[in-house]
């Protein structure tokens, strides 16, 4: 069993927006990324995303609807639904995905 400081980790990427996999569990990817307040452009995947802020604030644009995330708080993407990063999110994000 692993232990690991999603914090620190995400502090010490060496850029925002770009996350690492932390483990796999199962099928689900776990990843970490630090967000710096830049905007992201929008995408779309095969498969649901989920988006657990740790630290600080996510919004989001989802299907062109306006959707803040704020820390302690878990958002779930469907798939094939378009999202982007709005400008002024920041802080720490998790993202599970397959």
């Amino acid at each position: 069993m692993d232990r690991i400081d999603l914090q620190r980790t995400a502090v010490a990427l060496p850029q925002a927006w770009q996350s690492r996999v932390l483990a796999r569990i199962g099928s689900a990817n776990v990843k970490v990324l630090r967000m710096d307040g830049s905007a992201y452009p929008a995408e779309t995947h095969a498969y649901a995303e989920g988006l657990l802020v740790l630290d600080g604030e996510l919004r989001l644009e989802v299907e062109g609807a306006p959707v803040t995330v704020r820390a302690g708080e878990l958002y779930t993407v469907p798939a094939g639904v378009p999202h982007a990063v709005a400008p002024g999110s920041t802080g720490v994000l998790v993202i599970l995905d397959c």
